[in-house]
């Protein structure tokens, strides 16, 4: 049984596999930062990783929480890999994390690890939660 060319046409269209492109980073780490975690990985927390996750906390709701947890952290947690370093993130907060960067910055008063988000609308006046 011969098929026609149109039918031909119609099977290999609809085998043929559709690339996918690659998908962007979850979160990148600073330089800054990836020398902050090493250091922090080599000396206080070794055999630890920093474990990221979103609570609901603050006046415009949500808030990074950052922990140290053991190496294999929790079952179902996203590893990041950047610059050296692993960073372990929670899964319910992926999608607030998409596209971030961590950074290290230090001064007089304070130092810590910051994000920029792209994902967040607004922050409250003390800078300690943020809306999406």
């Amino acid at each position: 049984m011969d098929m026609s060319a149109e039918q031909n046409s119609v099977i290999a269209t609809e085998t043929k596999q559709t690339a996918r492109r690659a998908l962007p980073p979850l979160m990148t780490v600073s330089d800054a930062a990836a020398d902050r975690l090493k250091t922090l990985y080599a000396n206080a927390h070794a055999g630890q990783l920093l474990r990221i996750s979103v609570t609901t906390k603050g006046c415009s709701g949500k808030a990074y929480d950052m922990t140290f947890v053991p190496e294999e952290g929790e079952s179902g947690d996203e590893r990041i890999v950047d610059k050296g370093v692993t960073v372990l993130v929670d899964r319910k907060a992926t999608l607030f994390l998409i596209g971030s960067e961590m950074d290290y910055h230090s001064g007089e008063m304070e130092s810590g690890f910051v994000f920029a988000n792209p994902n967040e609308k607004g922050r409250c006046g003390c800078g300690q939660s943020f809306h999406v």
